[in-house]
């Protein structure tokens, strides 16, 4: 029985999908992380100093409780007091990183779906059979006897 399973789990481990899946995954896993600095250090920067300055737009939020006095009021230090805070530029931040990812995801299989069209081979016409021949040269007898 448990060799059995065990013998299971192996195809079911090494089958194709499986490891194209888990390529992807580890992939995916770093390709996330080249989309996160590309929002976090290339085109947020780019935005905030055409909004007129530098704005961290991670910094950007509105607290919602009441703050010590002793504790800074910077996103982090709210964070860790434990501070309720409404963090929209967080939002914002993400938000961008999402709609960048999934347009170069887009961009990427529009690429590879061309290349599949591409390497796929025309498909051969079968010749028409003789009976469909037949019956179509009947049908135009047909229509020019009217």
């Amino acid at each position: 029985m448990a060799s059995t399973i065990i013998n299971e789990f192996r195809a079911f481990a090494v089958r194709g999908n499986v490891i194209d899946l888990a390529v992807g995954v580890i992939i995916g896993g770093a390709f996330g992380k080249i989309v996160d600095s590309l929002v976090n250090d290339i085109v947020m920067p780019l935005i905030s100093s055409l909004l007129g300055g530098r704005i961290d737009f991670t910094n950007l939020f509105v607290v919602l409780g009441t703050a010590p006095d002793n504790v800074p009021r910077t996103f982090d230090a709210l964070k860790k007091a434990g501070i309720p805070i409404f963090a929209y530029g967080n939002f914002i931040t993400i938000s961008i990183n999402f709609v960048l990812l999934a347009f170069v995801i887009f961009q990427m299989v529009k690429v590879v779906n061309k290349i599949r069209l591409q390497d796929e081979e025309p498909k051969a016409t079968l010749p028409t059979p003789e009976d469909i021949l037949l019956l179509r040269e009947i049908r135009d007898s047909l229509r020019s006897n009217k």
